[in-house]
């Protein structure tokens, strides 16, 4: 079994938590509240993790977050993506290409294998 949560933070009690929770739009945000409010009580990790749909590792991760960043902390982050597969230049290119529409003398373009025999040439 998994040992206890250290909760840092001594700005926000579990009640204040709870609070905050209840003002808070997103969803994931507020089960993660309602589990670091659930330690700040002294439940055991399991408990805490189960009874706010996540596992212990999940609720660890966040709380370490919640220690860092504080309830800022709590929400998804978002990643950068992929790396585009085409260049600047190449990106214009396709741009300009779709926004010129088919060519009335090439049919082929106008058929989705057309189109991707076109893109496939060109890039």
């Amino acid at each position: 079994m998994g040992g206890a949560i250290k909760i840092t933070r001594t700005d926000m009690s579990a009640k204040d938590l709870r609070r905050a929770a209840k003002r808070t739009k997103d969803g994931r945000v507020v089960r993660r509240l309602l589990a670091i409010a659930l330690v700040l009580d002294g439940v055991d990790r399991e408990t805490a993790a189960r009874s706010s749909g996540m596992d212990r590792q999940t609720l660890r991760d966040w709380a370490h977050r919640f220690n860092a960043e504080g309830i800022e902390g709590l929400s998804d982050r978002n990643g950068k993506g992929a790396k585009p597969r085409l260049s600047p230049k190449q990106q214009a290119q396709f741009v300009a290409w779709v926004e010129a529409g088919p060519d009335p003398l090439n049919d082929y373009r106008l058929t989705p294998v057309g189109s991707l025999f076109e893109c496939n040439s060109r890039y």
